[in-house]
């Protein structure tokens, strides 16, 4: 909670004696970590029995600064002093889904292949800026990307698809995320995607395919302490 940046996510678990629970219900490991700015991580896991939006609120209670998270609307009402940074690899993850949707014939040239031309340019921007310190990456990305991620907006706006389509949840996304999309922009320290809570994440999700499930949320509760201890 003294760290400035931090990043956010969370997973299903299937626990089969939740009380006032089915036992093919979801529950959730959720994932709290701190950013790349720091010399030694820590990476937390936190068991819930749903996904409701008080859990974030009331982990990072006292937090202030940035919140690397994914689109999930949960995280956008945390209080004030925390300011929600959005992912790029789930826009990019979007328009690339919505050009293999296409036929291969009408994938080049397409809507949504430009989505993701801009996307892939952003990423590639990144990408030279990333020895940089903080306080130049921060002027280089004004400098460098700036005018990507407005270009690409104003492209999106002139953009229509049915909102069930591949290419309408593409946009829908981008529109609906923009000013947290945008807020990586705020701070040097701060990462385009939040792929780093992603992998940290990855090691339950990989072991869940083996132990499939908890038995009980006591079980559910040590695993993540035992994970967050191995972390």
């Amino acid at each position: 909670m003294n760290r400035e940046v931090l990043h956010a996510d969370e997973t299903t678990l299937q626990v089969l004696r939740e009380p006032g629970k089915k036992p093919q219900s979801k529950s959730y490991m959720w994932l709290y970590r701190t950013g790349g700015d720091t010399e030694h991580p820590i990476v937390l896991y936190e068991y819930q029995p749903d996904r409701k939006r008080e859990h974030p609120k009331e982990f990072l209670a006292g937090f202030r600064g940035y919140l690397h998270t994914d689109g999930y609307a949960g995280y956008h009402d945390l209080p004030e002093g925390i300011t929600v940074v959005g992912c790029w690899a789930h826009a990019r993850r979007y328009f690339d889904e919505a050009v293999k949707s296409l036929p291969k014939g009408k994938q080049s040239g397409s809507s949504a292949a430009t989505g993701l031309a801009w996307c892939t340019k952003l990423f590639q921007e990144e990408k030279k800026l990333a020895e940089l310190p903080p306080e130049e990456r921060y002027e280089k990305r004004l400098e460098r990307e700036k005018p990507i991620l407005d270009a690409l907006f104003s492209w999106a706006e002139t953009r229509q698809a049915a909102p069930r389509s591949a290419l309408g949840k593409a946009l829908h996304y981008l529109k609906e995320q923009r000013p947290y999309l945008m807020n990586y922009l705020k701070d040097g320290r701060l990462e385009l995607s939040n792929n780093r809570a992603e992998r940290s994440i990855k090691p339950f999700v990989i072991d869940r395919k083996n132990f499939l499930f908890a038995n009980m949320p006591g079980g559910a509760q040590g695993s993540a302490v035992i994970f967050s201890l191995i972390e």
